[in-house]
């Protein structure tokens, strides 16, 4: 096996963590909620990363990223300030370590699109943690890849950030998350049966709305309303007890009831603040209800831009003149294919034999 991208490469190590969609219960993952429920369902596109691993015996850099979907390609030095142009990518290398005597060349790349509200930048994050995990011994649970890129958002760079993003990229599958005190949670995996499996990542659909999700003055306010309210508010009540019954009706291979609770969690976002549910997202809906659709959710915290998440009915030719109407809708929406992701994070040895002479 030969790669001339990659010759004389010491090591390669490749990492991959899927996504996130139809995160019924989010908002109430987060430190103001202090506890809470989601039901979510981790899917692809993934984030994907890799690592050339070269000695770092006269290499003048120690650590070069190349951040793929953006074109940008920089070195990063040890103990920089967080304000490049890509502060998460930096932060979590400045948090992981690499060893003094290696020198890594790292490659991101997805296919899902930025800031769809799918939770990208905490599977890039996972993903960046499980790479990098490989260079030293011992490995990471789960549990402490999730914690680890959740705490490079929260501690290292400040930003508002809960934990059902990490958890589901760690884990992967369909997952009821139940944060018992913030930022602590247990997650529990959902198994279906195969043919209920394929039925419903038939039915799944993502549609994003083509413009990048912002965390708006609209989520600040919000914000602090709900810490002013306390974790007990009704709205947050309303919106955890909507996760428990998510993983039931799909135990139960109760696709109807399943559509009715994304509803029900939509319609719980409006009520935090009418802004969350987005003029295209209405547009989108309106689409998805006249093709009977059983179900529609505004992913992530919701607002100007992100994704939606949509549950086909029974008809897949009704599936298909959905999609082929939303996208007339609009130039930008467009229709992200997914698979259920049946693992979570995943790293691996995808080592090249040095070719002679390289260096």
């Amino acid at each position: 096996m030969s790669d001339q991208g990659t010759a004389g490469s010491r090591r390669i190590v490749n990492s991959v963590a899927p996504i996130r969609v139809c995160d019924n219960g989010g908002w109430t993952d987060t430190w103001f909620a202090r506890h809470g429920k989601v039901f979510n369902i981790g899917v692809s596109p993934y984030a994907e990363v890799q690592l050339e691993v070269h000695p770092r015996a006269g290499r003048e850099q120690q650590v070069t990223i190349c951040a793929e979907n953006y074109g940008d390609c920089f070195d990063l030095e040890p103990g920089a300030a967080l304000a490049g142009p890509h502060p998460l990518l930096q932060a979590t290398v400045q948090r992981m370590g690499v060893p003094a005597d290696l020198a890594i060349r790292v490659t991101i790349f997805s296919e899902a699109p930025s800031g769809a509200s799918t939770g990208t930048s905490a599977a890039v994050t996972v993903a960046l943690v499980g790479a990098l995990d490989c260079l030293t011994p011992g490995r990471l649970s789960p549990y402490e890849a999730a914690y680890t890129a959740q705490s490079v958002e929260v501690e290292m760079l400040g930003q508002q950030c809960g934990i059902q993003d990490q958890l589901c990229s760690a884990f992967g599958g369909i997952n009821l998350i139940d944060m018992h005190d913030y930022p602590r949670a247990t997650v529990t995996q959902l198994r279906l049966p195969e043919a209920l499996w394929w039925e419903l990542e038939r039915r799944l659909v993502l549609v994003y709305l083509g413009r990048t999700h912002r965390s708006s003055d609209v989520h600040e306010r919000v914000i602090r309303g709900l810490e002013d309210a306390g974790p007990d508010v009704q709205v947050l009540e309303d919106l955890r007890r909507l996760a428990e019954p998510s993983h039931d009706a799909l135990q139960a291979g109760d696709f109807a009831a399943l559509g009715r609770i994304m509803v029900e969690n939509t319609e719980a976002q409006r009520r935090l603040h009418p802004d969350l549910v987005g003029v295209d997202a209405r547009r989108v809906i309106d689409v998805a209800r006249a093709h009977g659709a059983l179900g529609w959710k505004v992913n992530g915290a919701g607002g100007e831009g992100g994704s939606v998440t949509l549950l086909a009915g029974p008809a897949a030719g009704a599936r298909r003149a959905m999609i082929r109407e939303i996208e007339a809708e609009h130039p930008l929406y467009r229709h992200v294919p997914t698979t259920l992701s049946r693992h979570g994070l995943r790293t691996w040895d995808g080592s090249v034999a040095p070719v002679a002479g390289a260096t």
